[in-house]
């Protein structure tokens, strides 16, 4: 682990902002404390960044190693899948959580692929167990069926 301390002054013209969000995209970070502090030399923000040091190639491998789920789904799999995605942007947004915490895209493709939505069948998808299930599948499956209603209703118009 390292560290590294960033000082943004109030009147900076934007530079400082964007060599620290520079830096926070390139590395894994762990903490980041800020602080706000007077001095005679003026105001500033500090950051002290405690961070892994992350190689590109690592960044760009997991980039490659993605899945494309369009190209792995067929047609209707897919249009599930992306409704799917919808309904766990929503629950992720309620919950203030990240979305793969609510299930992650492979889960989601697994679920995408299963006839019915149900608890059995969403605790059979390899990673969403039990667990999730309770904090999360009643309302996947009430969004699913509440997303597909008003996706009939939009076709028969």
């Amino acid at each position: 682990m390292q560290i590294k301390i960033f000082t943004v002054p109030i009147t900076d013209n934007g530079s400082a902002v964007q060599e620290l969000n520079t830096f926070l995209k390139n590395h894994k970070v762990i903490e980041c404390i800020q602080e706000f502090a007077n001095s005679s030399n003026g105001s500033n923000w500090c950051f002290c960044v405690k961070y892994i040091e992350q190689q590109n190639s690592n960044i760009n491998a997991e980039q490659k190693n993605r899945k494309d789920y369009k190209q792995e789904l067929d047609d209707v799999t897919f249009q599930a899948f992306t409704l799917l995605r919808d309904v766990r942007k929503s629950i992720a947004a309620e919950d203030k959580v990240p979305a793969y915490a609510v299930c992650t895209d492979a889960e989601l493709s697994m679920m995408a692929k299963l006839p019915e939505l149900t608890k059995t069948g969403m605790i059979s998808v390899k990673g969403f167990g039990e667990k999730k299930f309770e904090k999360y599948g009643t309302r996947i499956i009430e969004y699913w069926n509440k997303t597909n209603k008003n996706e009939a209703d939009r076709e028969s118009v």
